[in-house]
């Protein structure tokens, strides 16, 4: 067992599910002379900047979020989920439970991520959706009403109209769950299949993440609307809302330009 200290999305209980990571109890807590910024920038340029915390040593300063106490087979989930090594270091910061079941006020060691220095760009701001989540996260952990008012307050990346993505003209290969597994450096997504062998650096990660596999129900199940409930049945059968559409639309468009289309894909095998 471990303690996490989620002070972003991963406040959200139900955003941790959609990582595959169940935590066994989690209470709001805070890590006192560090701030909230949200200046680790996306892999995806339309989602903005993602949470992060930094040191200041300012007692007035504090990081409100949750201590989720988590088995140990959740920690590689984490790591993935977090882009350990590529996005976020991993360190551990003492931080302050608010819930009797602890033995004292006193501060507990837990892990929790901070921004690699590659990824930190000043000038990101959070989308909607991110926000969206970390908010619910906030409100469910019962977080001061200050510091909730604050974070809806806080300003947001407005991502450009994306057009109705078109798949270039041509004759284009099928592939499917298996063929697709059998290409590492390919990866799927609403129908189309794009290659990723020369992403820029920043996406060296997602060549391991995302490769040989379809990530449609991934995205859909980070929607800031996701129930969890989402299947691939839904997508292979087109029973995807008009704002689930857009959201896919929005990362197809952003996949092609960050990847080349080489197929598409067929979910029967699903």
């Amino acid at each position: 067992m471990f303690r996490y200290f989620g002070f972003g999305s991963n406040m959200s209980t139900l955003s941790l599910q959609a990582k595959g990571v169940d935590p066994v109890s989690s209470v709001r807590a805070e890590l006192a002379c560090w701030q909230l910024r949200f200046n680790v920038q996306h892999f995806f340029r339309h989602e903005g900047g993602v949470g992060n915390i930094e040191f200041t040593g300012n007692p007035d300063h504090r990081v409100l979020g949750v201590l989720h106490e988590c088995p140990d087979e959740a920690l590689p989930l984490l790591d993935a989920a977090e882009a350990f090594g590529y996005g976020y270091d991993r360190i551990t910061v003492p931080v302050k439970p608010h819930q009797q079941s602890f033995d004292s006020d006193d501060a507990v060691q837990a892990l929790t991520y901070v921004g690699m220095p590659n990824f930190i760009n000043d000038e990101c701001l959070p989308s909607q959706r991110y926000l969206n989540i970390l908010v619910q996260g906030a409100r469910e952990a019962e977080l001061d009403q200050a510091y909730l008012e604050n974070l809806r307050a806080q300003p947001i990346h407005s991502p450009p109209d994306y057009p109705e993505f078109m798949p270039p003209a041509g004759r284009f290969p099928e592939f499917d769950k298996e063929t697709l597994a059998e290409r590492p450096l390919l990866t799927s997504l609403y129908g189309c299949v794009f290659d990723m062998t020369e992403a820029r650096p920043q996406h060296e990660f997602l060549k391991g993440f995302f490769g040989g596999r379809d990530m449609t129900l991934f995205h859909l199940q980070r929607m800031d609307s996701a129930t969890l409930n989402e299947t691939m049945d839904d997508v292979r059968h087109g029973r995807l809302n008009a704002a689930q559409t857009q959201y896919l639309n929005a990362f197809l468009n952003e996949y092609a330009r960050e990847y080349r289309f080489v197929g598409h894909y067929s979910y029967q095998k699903d």
